[in-house]
């Protein structure tokens, strides 16, 4: 009986062996495919290769944007249990409550993110937690260097690495970068344990060199901020130009942001208010209208205005310099700013001569600078028959430009009469040349540029932005703002102008500065926007090497008045 038991035991064993391997054998040969792909679908993902955004450089190379690799925390919701969510939301540092939303929201779903783009000691603390729903997945982020010094040039990228301000936003088509895929085997817990291959391979983005110099950035950046905390103003604006290039060598506003870290109060200072604000102009643009004088051939330096008795009316209209000038001269009239003798050479002249003369510099259309957002001027023709018109006109009233659109003009005037596109990416001489063109006379510009040397005089509006050892020409301009309600001009919110150019005798740069809202005994172009031209001026020549030009004295002292 026991050897039959056993017999039968064995027997029985065999046939199930048998029948298995039989199984085995044609689920080999005939199944193998679907068997495979079951067990791929088990085990085998696609996973996307990430690729990092090009990098944004400065014209020395050193960098303003460049991409961070980090890890985005992710869930599959049908395997997480909800119970773990407290613990996963306090590591991921998300509130709770929105992530339970979240949750039951994606329930008959695989994936879903817990949170993008974690910072390092995030992920420490999630992967610490070892819950197997719970998956990385690789990205970059980006970081900005230079911070809110260049944060309006440079802008900023949303959650998809997609640009959203500035140079990102610009030029993202070269910057953009395209993922790419793998496959990979995975564990039960979701984790990847192989490498099986490559599918697409990733796309990295352009790099992208930027005309900005990071160390006349930075300089003109604080001084920005210097100004503002002296005089109470709303807001300041700053473009430094290269004369041969067009290049925009510092572009800076206050106030700014932190690109590394945007929240609610951000939003204020997002406005690149270099580009994308215009206001009236002042007496900065009489630096144009003298050049209209000078082409009518009615006008030279030496010619004089008689200015007296200190005002004048123009169809009841007030115009009027703070004391009796007397006769002066055109020279004359731009060193001390002069209202009347603007004005009554501008109604000397044909009904459109100041207005084309403008449009020629460059203040009648957008620069192109590259950069998002960049406002359209504001000037018409329409009303030149008018005489308190083109009065107004001549010394910068109805007329509305932002500081990147004056820069420009008197880049015109620093190149001597050739107008060359401002711009914001690195460029060379040659490329510049190439696209300039002669709007005004070289001869009859050189001797403008040879008068608004006086306004830097110890005699002139601004003696503040003299710097030792260069000759500098510019001019100011301190502008009433329109009333925010009603018609009319506010005599207590004023504009600061200064616009200039160094060395006069052979121009190398170009640098407008404006001051938004300055508050205190003084507000005039001269004493709040000359001081800071003067400083950045002086660090750029030095920066750049430039060979000085005149005589070695002592500047006028810089601080605000």
């Amino acid at each position: 009986m026991r050897r039959w038991r056993h017999l039968v035991l064995v027997l029985g064993f065999l046939a199930c062996v048998t029948v298995a391997g039989a199984r085995v054998g044609y689920l080999n040969v005939s199944d193998r495919d679907r068997l495979q792909s079951e067990g791929d679908a088990r085990s085998i993902r696609y996973t996307a290769m990430p690729a990092h955004r090009g990098i944004i450089f400065d014209r020395r190379g050193e960098p303003l944007a460049v991409s961070t690799p980090v890890a985005s925390v992710t869930l599959d919701p049908q395997r997480f249990d909800p119970t773990l969510l407290p613990e996963l939301a306090a590591a991921a540092e998300v509130d709770v409550s929105l992530l339970a939303e979240r949750l039951e929201r994606m329930r008959d779903k695989e994936f879903m993110y817990v949170r993008r783009r974690v910072p390092a000691h995030i992920e420490a603390a999630v992967r610490e937690l070892n819950f197997g729903a719970v998956g990385f997945e690789s990205a970059y982020r980006r970081y900005y260097p230079a911070g809110e010094v260049a944060a309006h040039v440079v802008g900023i990228t949303d959650v998809k690495d997609a640009g959203q301000e500035g140079a990102e936003l610009a030029f993202d088509d070269a910057l953009q970068s395209d993922a790419g895929s793998q496959r990979v085997l995975r564990d039960l817990r979701g984790n990847i344990v192989d490498h099986l291959g490559v599918v697409d391979a990733p796309q990295y983005g352009q790099d992208l060199e930027l005309a900005i110099d990071l160390r006349l950035q930075f300089f003109a950046y604080q001084e920005l901020v210097n100004v503002r905390k002296q005089t109470g103003a709303q807001g300041a604006s700053l473009v430094l130009v290269d004369v041969d290039s067009g290049e925009i060598l510092a572009l800076a506003n206050q106030p700014s942001y932190n690109p590394n870290m945007i929240d609610a109060d951000s939003i204020n200072g997002m406005r690149n208010r270099a580009v994308t604000d215009t206001y009236e102009p002042g007496s900065t643009v009489k630096a144009l209208t003298a050049l209209a004088a000078l082409e009518s051939g009615l006008y030279k330096p030496q010619s004089i205005i008689d200015t007296s008795p200190g005002y004048m009316t123009v169809r009841g209209k007030l115009i009027e310099d703070p004391n009796n000038r007397g006769p002066i001269d055109l020279t004359t009239v731009l060193e001390k700013s002069s209202q009347v003798g603007i004005a009554k050479i501008a109604l000397n002249l044909e009904e459109r001569a100041v207005f084309d003369t403008y449009a020629r510099a460059g203040l009648g259309g957008i620069v192109g600078t590259g950069l998002p957002g960049e406002a359209a001027p504001w000037m018409s023709d329409a009303q030149l028959d008018n005489p308190i018109v083109r009065t107004t006109l001549a010394y910068g009233y109805g007329i509305a430009v932002s500081p990147v659109q004056l820069a420009q003009a008197y880049t015109t005037i620093a190149r001597l009469g050739r107008r060359v596109p401002l711009t914001i990416l690195k460029t060379d001489v040659d490329s510049a040349n190439k696209l300039s063109q002669r709007v005004f006379d070289a001869e009859r510009t050189a001797t403008l540029l040879s008068m608004l040397e006086g306004v830097v005089s110890p005699t002139g509006t601004a003696p503040l932005a003299a710097v030792p050892g260069y000759r500098i020409a510019g001019k100011t301009g301190t502008v009433r703002k329109r009333k925010e309600q009603g018609a009319g001009y506010d005599d207590t919110r004023h504009v600061a102008w200064f616009a200039g150019v160094a060395p006069a005798s052979d121009p190398r740069l170009v640098l407008v500065v404006m001051v938004d809202e300055p508050v205190g005994d003084s507000v005039g172009g001269g004493t709040v926007a000359a001081p800071v031209f003067g400083k950045v001026m002086a660090r750029a020549l030095r920066v750049l090497s430039v060979p000085p030009d005149g005589p070695v004295q002592l500047a006028a002292t810089t601080g605000i008045r």
